[in-house]
């Protein structure tokens, strides 16, 4: 599914399997409300059409919030997909989905943010992969520079984690972008978890 080396192959595991079960069908639009994937894609294209003679970024980030509820840890990864046209506006649109975990005590709590951001990471590639192939049947690869953002940054837990994230990302041949640059996930996602 994905071409590099991974780093903790359990959570690969466990996120690949949980992937197989579900589709990445249905995303909102602040302004239009849901839509489907092919949607999507067909309202950035239009986005693009609008001003051909701009030049775009297409980003992807997630972001996830844990929380309890009735006693059971719940995490929600909202993803933003963001075509940005270049000192001239931009359109978004996101999607969340909720995974239910295990239980972890604050020992633990290093591992748990590792995983976080892992499948933070994976999500965001899946979908990069899901859509990528229908973008450029409707857009010229060169209107746009496509950017994976990953919220991880030099300051706080998250520094030590820089290089396997970007490794991930990069060695599926996308550009990562980390804090402060990783405005798709640490902005835009972030606003809807």
């Amino acid at each position: 599914m994905f071409g590099y080396y991974l780093f903790d192959r359990n959570v690969f595991r466990e996120y690949n399997s949980s992937m197989q079960k579900r589709k990445i069908n249905i995303f909102t639009s602040p302004t239009k409300g849901k839509m489907s994937r092919n949607g999507m894609v067909e309202d950035i294209a239009e986005f693009v059409d609008d001003d051909p003679a701009s030049f775009y970024r297409l980003i992807i980030g997630t972001d996830s919030q844990a929380k309890r509820i009735n006693g059971k840890s719940q995490i929600d990864f909202v993803t933003a997909i963001i075509i940005y046209r270049k000192g001239k506006g931009a359109r978004y649109f996101w999607r969340k989905e909720k995974k239910y975990t295990k239980e972890y005590n604050e020992q633990k709590k290093g591992g748990f943010l590792r995983e976080k951001i892992y499948t933070e990471t994976l999500i965001s590639l899946e979908i990069a992969q899901d859509i990528v192939p229908l973008a450029r049947k409707l857009i010229s690869p060169r209107k746009y520079d496509l950017e994976i953002h990953i919220d991880v940054g030099p300051l706080g837990p998250t520094r030590d984690m820089i290089r396997e994230v970007v490794g991930m990302v990069s060695g599926n041949g996308f550009v990562a972008k980390t804090k402060p640059s990783s405005w798709g996930a640490s902005s835009v996602a972030d606003k809807h978890t």
